[in-house]
């Protein structure tokens, strides 16, 4: 008798695998839901917690970067000064932080069903735009106290949104998949977003780095979360008080953009021992 052999892996094909992900849509959205359930489980103040700790590291911010660093500008509050900078860099760290560990936290589902596991690393980004919707909230607040109104050029604020999410897509994608070999990077990821942090020009205008850096300004844009800040900054502040330097920003969107492809060609091409190292 003729026996048959049924291999159940990832698609062959990259055409088959993105079929693959867009047929499995809904595990995306039930995954990110319940990752936002199980962050404000049994917590002692509960979901309050996201408009909290925003809200104090903006306080703590505009301390030390506006008062003492003399982070100013004529005509903008302080506080909606760094929180515009603020805003994109803590959705981008708290995606990294998510996302990279991602695959260790489902480490059941990755070993026993089969699914696009890229799901599970994108659904964690998405956990990051719930803490960011709740931090534009209070972002809007404080522009109403301080009788602050935007600048017309919030209209493009959601694209700015969007860079902000590939942005760290790139990144989730790859430490996610090099947190199942290498369980170092579990701490070396803090490490990272601080060190990014201290390079990302939430304390201070990027106009200085270019002063300072003179012919090589363009090598601060290599850092993708400097073109995110200046154009948060742009769309919430205005032109005149933040000009949008457009060479520093399509280096910064060519780099999320290699970044992106690097991430998604290291996740595909080591996605099929993830079940035999987790």
């Amino acid at each position: 008798m003729e026996s048959h052999h049924l291999i159940i892996e990832a698609g062959k094909s990259e055409h088959r695998y993105w079929r693959d992900v867009l047929r499995y849509r809904e595990l995306f959205f039930f995954l990110a839901w319940r990752d936002i359930l199980v962050r404000y489980k049994q917590t002692i103040i509960g979901i309050a917690w996201s408009v909290i700790r925003p809200l104090l590291s903006m306080v703590i911010l505009v301390v030390v970067f506006a008062r003492f660093a003399g982070l100013t500008v004529e005509g903008v509050p302080n506080a909606v000064l760094v929180f515009a900078a603020v805003l994109p860099w803590q959705f981008f760290a708290g995606a990294i932080g998510e996302s990279s560990n991602s695959l260790i936290v489902n480490a059941n589902m990755v070993s026993k069903v089969y699914f696009p596991k890229i799901i599970i690393p994108a659904s964690s980004v998405v956990v990051a735009c719930v803490d960011f919707i709740i931090s534009f909230g209070i972002l809007c607040f404080i522009m109403l106290f301080n009788s602050y109104m935007p600048s017309p050029n919030m209209i493009a604020l959601p694209l700015f949104a969007l860079l902000a999410f590939v942005t760290a897509l790139g990144p989730g994608l790859l430490l996610s998949s090099l947190n199942v070999k290498y369980r170092d990077f579990r701490y070396i990821v803090p490490f990272i977003i601080q060190f990014g942090f201290l390079l990302s020009p939430v304390g201070f205008d990027t106009a200085v780095a270019r002063e300072k850096l003179g012919e090589y300004a363009a090598v601060y844009y290599l850092n993708p979360m400097a073109g995110v800040i200046d154009g948060f900054r742009w769309s919430i502040c205005g032109g005149d008080a933040f000009p949008l330097y457009l060479p520093g920003l399509a280096i910064s969107c060519t780099v999320t953009i290699l970044f992106l492809a690097f991430g998604i060609w290291n996740f595909r091409r080591t996605e099929r021992t993830f079940a035999d190292l987790i």
